[in-house]
């Protein structure tokens, strides 16, 4: 397969997410930017443009993640991968307060550090859908009580 996503498959990926950001979770009709199909695994890293290696992720959480796939702990030093949405459980590693993400776990706050999720921007973007009932939607309150 091409590197590039078709039409069709980014459809189905985005369907597959119930059109929200696998990795926020704020839902594409409330997004800024369109939102894009990541490549969890980047191209550059050996990754492919196949069902099992795309994400739906908001412009937000895609341009921060880049070719990422992990990052250093502050902590231990030691390198930890970030969230993938195929292989882990959101509410394992992430919880939502109000309009922050709060990480449960080392991944969690790697991923969390990387994507910038609570960053004043992104809490800002959050607070105002919070504010008119638009965060969590019903699809993202699904996936947190996965």
């Amino acid at each position: 397969m091409s590197s590039l996503v078709s039409d069709d498959l980014r459809e189905r990926v985005a369907r597959r997410a119930d059109h929200l950001c696998e990795y926020c979770l704020v839902h594409e009709q409330d997004g800024f930017l369109s939102f894009q199909v990541d490549h969890i695994i980047s191209l550059k890293h050996g990754g492919r443009s196949e069902w099992e290696n795309l994400a739906f992720a908001c412009a937000f959480c895609n341009r921060r993640k880049g070719s990422d796939v992990g990052t250093v702990s502050p902590a231990t030093g030691h390198f930890l991968r970030l969230f993938n949405p195929r292989t882990d459980i959101w509410s394992e590693h992430f919880r939502l307060a109000g309009a922050r993400i709060d990480a449960l776990t080392e991944m969690g706050a790697g991923t969390a550090r990387i994507l910038g999720f609570n960053d004043s921007d992104r809490l800002l973007e959050r607070h105002s859908l919070v504010a008119v009932g638009r965060y969590p939607t019903l699809e993202a309150l699904a996936q947190i009580r996965v």
